[in-house]
C-alpha cells in the first residue's frame, strides 16, 4: 500500500502534515515551497515550458468546459423515465454528492503533490498494479470521451446541414480541430480556448430552453413520478451520474494551477454552476416537450431552433474533446518524460513525441467513434467501469488511506466515525454504480442487436 515512486518526497514537513481530521495544509509561503518543491513539475524557475501559471477561475472555465457538455444533452430523457421529482432529486443529489468527492479528491491532491494523475494515485493505493489499472482506465476513459464529443460534432454538423453528406465525413471534419486545439503542451493555452466553450454551451442551452417554451409539444404528457422497472430506472440514472464524470481530470488540473490550495474554489464553481444549470435545462425541456423528448434534446426541437442550438454548441463539443484527448496524451508524455530535460525545454524528442501521442489519442478517437456500431454504447461501458469510480468511488479510498496512515490506523476512523462512514459509502456507492451501469449497458446491447438498431461500421449513410 505505501510503495512510492522514486520521485516521492517525505512528507513529514510541517507544512505538508494533515491538521486535525486528518487534512489541511498552510497556505502560506513555506507550504508553498514545499509543495512546489515536491509536485511533478517541481521549481520551474529558469525553463523554457512552465506548466505551473493556471489561476482558479482558468481552472473554474477548464472543469466547466470539459463536464458541462454533450451529457447535459440527455438529462431531460432521464426525466422521462423517472418523472420530474426524482429525476431533479437525482440531478441535484448527484451535484451535491460531487462536490464533496471534488473536496476529498484536493485534500489528497494537496496532501501528495508528486500525484499528477489517477495513475499516480492508485500507486499510493495499490503499489505499482493501481498505478498501471487507473492510468490505463484513464487513458481508455479520456479517448472515449473525446469520441463521444466527435459523435456530438457529427451530429451538430448533420443538423445544420441536414444530414446531406457521409456521416463519416463530418465526423473527419469535426476531428480536425478538435486534433489541432488538443496540440498545446500546457493547459494555460486550452483555458482561454474554454472561455468561448463556456460561453457556448450556456447559450446554446439557453436557445434551446427558448425554442422549447415558445415551441411546446402539442399533446405532450408530463409526469411528476413514472413508476419503471430497475434497468430503465437506472439508466435514467446513468445519465446524470455520467454529466458529472469529469473529475478523473481534477489531479492533472491542480498538478498546473499557481497555487494549488486555491483549487476547491474551481470546484465550488463548477459544481454549483452545473447542478443549477442541469436542474434547469433538463425541468424546462422536459416540461415543454414531455416524455418523447430525445437524447440528445436538441433534437426534440422544431428545425431552426435545432440548428440554432447545435450550431451555437459546437464550440463546446469541440473543446471538450480536444481537453480529453489532451489529458490521455498528458499522462503518457509525463510518464516518458517526467524528471527529464524533455519535459521543461523545447527539444525535438520531446516535441515530436508530444504531436505524436495528441495525434494517436485523437486518431484512436475518430476510427472508434466511425468503426464501431455500438461505440455509445461502449462509451457507457467505459464510464461505468472507470467514471463510477473516478467521480465517486475513489474519494472514499483516497480519504480512508490518509486518515488511516495519518492518523493511527483504525483509531483514526474510530474518531472520525461520521467522515469514516460516509467516504466507506462513497466507496460502496462506486462499486454500486460500476456493477449496475455496466448492467444496464450490456443489456441494452443485448437488445440493440435484438432490434437491429446496431448500424455497420465506417457507415456513410445519411440520416
Amino acid at each position: 500500500m505505501k510503495e512510492k515512486y522514486e520521485h516521492d518526497v517525505d512528507h513529514s514537513s510541517p507544512s505538508l502534515e494533515p491538521q486535525a481530521g486528518g487534512y489541511g495544509v498552510e497556505p502560506g509561503a513555506q507550504y508553498n515551497d514545499a509543495y512546489h518543491d515536491a509536485d511533478v513539475f517541481g521549481d520551474e524557475e529558469g525553463h523554457q515550458i512552465h506548466y505551473k501559471t493556471l489561476s482558479w477561475q482558468l481552472v473554474a472555465v477548464l472543469m466547466i468546459a470539459e463536464i458541462v457538455s454533450n451529457g447535459m444533452l440527455s438529462l431531460p430523457s432521464s426525466l422521462a423515465v423517472v418523472g420530474i421529482v426524482p429525476g431533479l432529486v437525482i440531478i441535484v443529489f448527484l451535484g451535491i454528492f460531487g462536490l464533496f468527492t471534488a473536496w476529498i479528491l484536493i485534500k489528497f491532491k494537496l496532501r501528495h503533490p508528486e500525484v499528477h494523475n489517477m495513475g499516480d494515485a492508485g500507486m499510493i493505493l495499490f503499489g505499482p498494479f493501481g498505478r498501471e489499472l487507473l492510468s490505463l482506465g484513464t487513458i481508455v476513459f479520456a479517448v472515449f470521451a473525446t469520441g463521444g464529443q466527435l459523435l456530438a460534432g457529427q451530429i451538430a454538423l448533420g443538423a445544420l446541414s441536414e444530414n446531406r453528406l457521409c456521416l463519416m465525413l463530418y465526423t473527419g471534419i469535426f476531428a480536425i480541430p478538435t486534433l489541432l486545439c488538443a496540440m498545446p503542451r500546457t493547459l494555460d493555452r486550452l483555458s482561454w480556448l474554454s472561455i468561448p466553450s463556456v460561453i457556448s454551451i450556456i447559450v446554446a442551452g439557453i436557445v434551446g430552453m427558448i425554442g422549447a417554451g415558445l415551441y411546446p409539444l402539442a399533446g405532450r404528457t408530463t409526469s411528476v413520478v413514472i413508476s419503471s422497472n430497475f434497468v430503465t430506472a437506472f439508466i435514467s440514472l446513468t445519465n446524470p451520474v455520467f454529466s458529472y464524470a469529469g473529475h478523473f481530470m481534477f489531479f492533472i488540473l491542480i498538478s498546473e494551477m499557481r497555487r494549488p490550495q486555491d483549487a476547491m474554489k474551481a470546484a465550488w464553481t463548477l459544481q454549483v454552476f452545473a447542478t443549477v444549470f442541469y436542474a434547469v435545462f433538463a425541468f424546462v425541456l422536459y416540461w415543454y416537450i414531455g416524455n418523447g423528448v430525445a437524447s440528445p434534446a436538441f433534437s426534440s426541437l422544431p428545425i431552426k431552433w435545432q440548428k440554432a442550438a447545435y450550431g451555437i454548441a459546437i464550440p463546446n463539443f469541440l473543446i471538450a474533446g480536444s481537453l480529453y484527448s489532451h489529458t490521455a496524451a498528458k499522462l503518457l508524455f509525463l510518464r516518458f518524460f517526467r524528471h527529464s530535460r524533455h519535459l521543461h525545454s523545447h527539444t525535438l524528442l520531446g516535441w515530436s513525441s508530444w504531436f505524436v501521442l495528441v495525434f494517436v489519442m485523437n486518431a484512436a478517437a475518430f476510427v472508434l467513434a466511425v468503426g464501431v456500431p455500438i461505440f455509445n454504447y461502449l462509451i457507457g461501458i467505459a464510464a461505468s467501469l472507470f467514471a463510477s469510480w473516478y467521480t465517486y468511488g475513489l474519494a472514499g479510498a483516497f480519504w480512508l488511506h490518509d486518515a488511516y496512515y495519518d492518523g493511527g490506523g483504525m483509531r483514526a476512523w474510530r474518531k472520525q466515525w461520521v467522515m469514516a462512514t460516509l467516504n466507506a459509502w462513497t466507496l460502496a456507492a462506486g462499486a454500486f454504480i460500476m456493477v449496475a451501469g455496466t448492467y444496464v449497458t450490456v443489456k441494452s446491447i443485448v437488445d440493440a442487436y435484438r432490434t437491429g438498431a446496431v448500424g455497420r461500421p465506417f457507415s456513410c449513410a445519411a440520416g
